[in-house]
């Protein structure tokens, strides 16, 4: 089992992020279950690219506190999603949010269930990294720019980790 540890956990190291383990190659790209078509998945994601290869936001909800920006890594250009899932969730429904937070909102709310480790108890959409995958609530597909916006965002968070670049949405220590 020890010398099979090492091995393990290369391929897990490799299996992410446009890694590839040698004997199992993974095609980069999306699995995408939005409505949108890859070719638009491809161009938010290049659009993400070109906003980290600039700079690095490492705190960008936390408004409350100073600034944590990095310069830009220009090696986050050549960083490829690895079948990154990109999913919508049905929003919560107005009844189960006020319930739950006391927040009033019409339906569709635009929110979803963000689970640990995240700050919020709902979000617009959320990122996880291991495994990788994107996840946002379903009625900001119909509103383009906002959409565009969001998924973004989130591709914004993916890259840096991918880069091996502490990210604040990233699990810590």
């Amino acid at each position: 089992m020890r010398r099979r540890l090492p091995a393990i956990l290369l391929v897990l190291l490799l299996s992410g992020c446009g890694g590839r383990a040698p004997d199992q190659p993974q095609p980069a790209g999306f699995v995408n279950q939005t409505r949108h078509s890859d070719a638009a998945l491809w161009g938010l994601w290049q659009e993400a690219q070109q906003q980290v290869a600039q700079s690095i936001d490492l705190n960008p909800l936390q408004r409350d506190v100073a600034p944590r920006i990095l310069p830009g890594d220009p090696r986050a250009l050549s960083v490829t999603p690895s079948q990154l899932p990109v999913t919508p969730e049905p929003d919560t429904s107005a009844q189960v949010l006020f319930a739950a937070t006391g927040l009033e909102r019409s339906d569709p709310t635009g929110l979803i269930p963000c689970p640990q480790p995240c700050d919020a108890r709902y979000a617009t959409a959320y990122s996880r990294y291991q495994p990788e995958l994107v996840h946002y609530a379903a009625s900001w597909e119909s509103r383009e720019s906002d959409f565009r916006t969001l998924l973004e965002y989130e591709f914004e968070n993916q890259i840096p980790v991918c880069l091996g670049i502490r990210h604040a949405l990233a699990v810590d220590d």
